[in-house]
């Protein structure tokens, strides 16, 4: 179940959007106490008008050590800047929050992938080793809140395949792929080059 919950007027760095957020679970529809009842909390940033098609957006996962903490290890906070930055640069597009820490992993096994990629392994051989796929993330919510904003088709911000053909396989429209590159650093450059070589990102 998924349920749009509350919507607001958001002022950032970048221009002001709408700040919208939905509940998935059982306990969806209901009040504030649902809460911690197994609801999860998703968002959508909006700019301008949505409704219909060519919609510039990006669908993102969260990433709690790179956005909160300022990990340096990920390019994932820098990706939420520069969408942002392009949706207003624009004027009107939706960028997408979906909870699926560490590629849908969890923050506390992200961590242990984190020591695992201390002592040599990759982004992709720490997460196996640990007994995961590669990359457990669904983009069934993103479409969920992506036709609830009336969009119907988008523009995406990606560099991922992946996450192309999970959202069409959703039902989502993409009429087109925006490159979304941020550069790389000292500290994430391996990350960033076994994302290109084993997951496939596009150049």
């Amino acid at each position: 179940m998924l349920a749009r919950y509350s919507d607001a007027r958001l002022p950032t760095a970048h221009g002001e959007f709408r700040v919208v957020v939905y509940r998935t679970g059982e306990q969806a529809g209901l009040g504030a106490t649902a809460v911690g009842l197994g609801a999860e909390e998703h968002v959508a940033l909006v700019m301008g008008d949505v409704k219909g098609p060519g919609v510039l957006a990006r669908v993102h996962s969260s990433c709690f050590t790179g956005e909160v903490l300022g990990s340096l290890r990920c390019d994932c906070r820098a990706q939420l800047e520069a969408a942002l930055a392009r949706i207003a640069r624009e004027g009107r597009g939706v960028l997408v929050y979906l909870v699926q820490e560490g590629r849908g992993i969890g923050l506390g096994n992200k961590v242990r992938a984190y020591q695992l990629q201390d002592e040599g392994r990759d982004t992709v051989e720490a997460n196996l080793d640990l007994g995961f796929d590669a990359d457990l993330r669904s983009y069934e919510i993103a479409a969920g809140i992506l036709g609830d904003l009336g969009v119907s088709s988008i523009r995406l911000m990606t560099n991922n395949p992946a996450k192309q053909s999970g959202l069409v396989h959703a039902g989502v429209t993409i009429d087109a792929l925006e490159a979304h590159w941020v550069g790389a650093s000292e500290h994430n450059a391996e990350y960033l080059e076994a994302k290109r070589v084993k997951l496939g990102h596009l150049p």
